[in-house]
């Protein structure tokens, strides 16, 4: 058999690396067409000269376009069959990424739970994305709900992992390069808000929406050569619970970051991705709306730059004025995105 049908749960075994096709050189275009997509305003990574006014070479991706491309790699090979991607933890952004690059993935299968129905189980990765010199751009954990070829095939062993509920931020402060953040120009940066201007407990509404249409969901998630048969094929989706294609998880990701610029302008860089939960499916017409809430802060080790612990929570067909999100043991049911994760400040 030439062809390859994707792997099903039984297919998987604790502790086995898989490499993944195919390395991407990711170029401007690819960062042209992302801010056609979403539309990010942050300054660093939308101007050369903002940039390497703070001492970087020239403008960084932004961190979600790697985050996407590195795992778009692993698509074939882990979610080919899922039924949802269910979450994320203990991420982390290792360096800025540059056009030009060549970034590939390699994932660790750290554990497997069959579903109760034994129609289903869950696999969890730990995915590592790294440059053509080998050094790791990003790594992050995550978990799928995958499809069984056969209901009744044994499992060999299974394991839930445990996660870390915070990444420490002492693991995340060298991912900067050598900058010198005090030249950093607020006007230009569109915010006169800096890292002391938020307290721990304060919310954000991000007051914006952004309705996402079906052809650009199928051209992002086809950037990142995502393969899910969940986002492309019409016909085989008429067959699952939801009748229709569904929006990629991280599309709504991107949408909520370019939205939290409303607030947040000066959040310029994403340093590790703490946890992450697809609450409910978004599809195309829908629109997205997002608020964030300040958890922590901390600091770097450096006088010019410290970190935001923020969750930002998007909803579709709801704007943010009231915050929803957690009611009791449930979401409201507007929400679709919950996320917690650290990013830089200047000071």
């Amino acid at each position: 058999m030439k062809t390859n049908p994707g792997r099903f749960f039984e297919d998987y075994r604790l502790g086995e690396t898989i490499r993944h096709a195919t390395p991407r050189t990711v170029t401007t275009g690819d960062v042209a067409l992302y801010t056609a997509l979403y539309g990010p305003r942050f300054a660093v990574q939308s101007s050369d000269a903002f940039a390497q006014g703070i001492g970087y070479p020239r403008s960084p991706l932004d961190d979600l376009l790697t985050f996407h491309v590195v795992f778009g790699k692993t698509v074939p090979d882990i979610s080919l069959n899922a039924l949802a991607n269910l979450g994320y933890a203990e991420g982390g952004f290792r360096r800025p990424v540059y056009p030009g690059e060549t970034l590939s993935t390699v994932s660790e299968v750290i554990g497997l739970k069959e579903s109760s129905n034994r129609q289903t189980g869950v696999v969890y990765v730990r995915s590592t994305g790294s440059d053509a010199k080998g050094e790791t751009v990003l790594s992050y954990c995550r978990w799928v709900l995958v499809r069984k070829r056969d209901p009744q095939a044994a499992i060999a062993e299974e394991h839930v992992p445990s996660f870390a509920k915070v990444v420490d931020p002492a693991d995340l402060a060298g991912a900067l390069p050598p900058l010198d953040v005090s030249a950093y120009d607020l006007d230009l940066a569109g915010s006169p808000h800096r890292f002391s201007d938020y307290a721990v407990g304060e919310k954000i509404d991000h007051v914006d929406g952004m309705t996402v249409e079906e052809a650009e969901h199928q051209i992002a998630t086809r950037l990142y050569q995502n393969t899910a048969k969940v986002h492309f094929d019409a016909l085989s989706c008429k067959e699952t619970r939801f009748g229709r294609r569904l929006i990629y998880g991280g599309h709504v990701i991107s949408l909520a970051r370019a939205l939290s610029f409303n607030g947040l302008a000066n959040a310029f860089a994403i340093a590790g991705i703490n946890a992450g939960r697809h609450v409910a499916p978004l599809f195309a017409g829908d629109t997205v709306y997002a608020w964030s809430e300040v958890l922590d802060t901390a600091e770097t080790g450096r006088g010019d730059v410290g970190l935001l612990r923020l969750r930002t929570v998007a909803t579709k067909n709801q704007p943010c004025a009231a915050h929803p999100g957690r009611e009791g043991d449930g979401y409201h049911p507007s929400v679709i995105l919950d996320l917690d994760y650290w990013a830089f400040m200047p000071k």
